[in-house]
């Protein structure tokens, strides 16, 4: 279902041709019908923000909520295996979901990027794309509850996707992962000193981006991705 890649698109940094199709984006979510009145409502302060502020300022923002904190980071798996090796292997196991579903990357991409996941749902049968989403969900909770918590305008998608599958978020998990979180660095010298040192993937980076995803035509089941403590 394209809502899944339209959900995906919202948090892709912003750039014209984006700002500009955003307009049709509420009524796509409506005639595909995955999400509720109230869910697409929800959404409108964002779709709000594309359509009436200058792309500098949406991009500013986006900068400011998702390159500034590692809590708001959207690339899952740092939120599970951190710097560890551990989270290169996982990066290989789902590129190669990917592909089992006909599905290669395109860009620079990596493959735990959330857009890109989410593009990657959009490719599944609604049933097996729910399955897979409720594989993450705690940890796309836990990313929601900190930009909640920063009163940023993009909790609302993820409150969103967090009501989708039939599955309850285990809410002490998120709790406890949120309240261990480091602080966020307040200054740009302690935003560089947190960055200076890159993660060790000990795996191939992917190459992927988000919404470019195109088809090679292979097959292999899928599997569970997420497992493991929040950090």
């Amino acid at each position: 279902m394209k809502t899944f890649k339209l959900l995906g698109l919202l948090l892709t940094y912003p750039k014209a041709p984006l700002q500009e199709a955003v307009a049709s984006f509420a009524s796509v979510f409506a005639d595909e019908g995955l999400l509720s009145k109230k869910q697409i409502k929800s959404l409108q302060p964002l779709l709000g923000d594309y359509a009436n502020n200058d792309l500098i300022e949406l991009q500013e923002g986006y900068v400011n909520t998702f390159d500034r904190s590692r809590n708001h980071s959207l690339y899952l798996f740092e939120h599970i295996h951190g710097e560890s090796r551990d989270r290169g292997a996982a990066m290989v196991d789902m590129k190669e979901m990917y592909a089992a579903k006909g599905l290669g990357i395109n860009s620079n991409e990596l493959p735990d990027y959330l857009p890109v996941f989410l593009e990657y749902l959009s490719w599944c049968e609604l049933d097996e794309a729910l399955e897979l989403l409720a594989d993450g969900i705690d940890v796309i909770a836990t990313i929601g509850t900190h930009l909640q918590k920063s009163n940023s305008i993009y909790a609302s998608i993820f409150k969103v996707i967090e009501n989708l599958p039939n599955v309850k978020v285990d809410k002490i998990k998120v709790a406890l992962a949120v309240k261990n979180a480091p602080k966020d660095p307040e200054t740009f010298d302690e935003l560089d000193k947190e960055w200076e040192e890159a993660p060790a993937f000990g795996g191939d980076e992917a190459d992927c981006g988000s919404c470019e995803v195109y088809q090679t035509g292979t097959d292999k089941n899928s599997q569970n991705l997420f497992s493991g403590d929040i950090q």
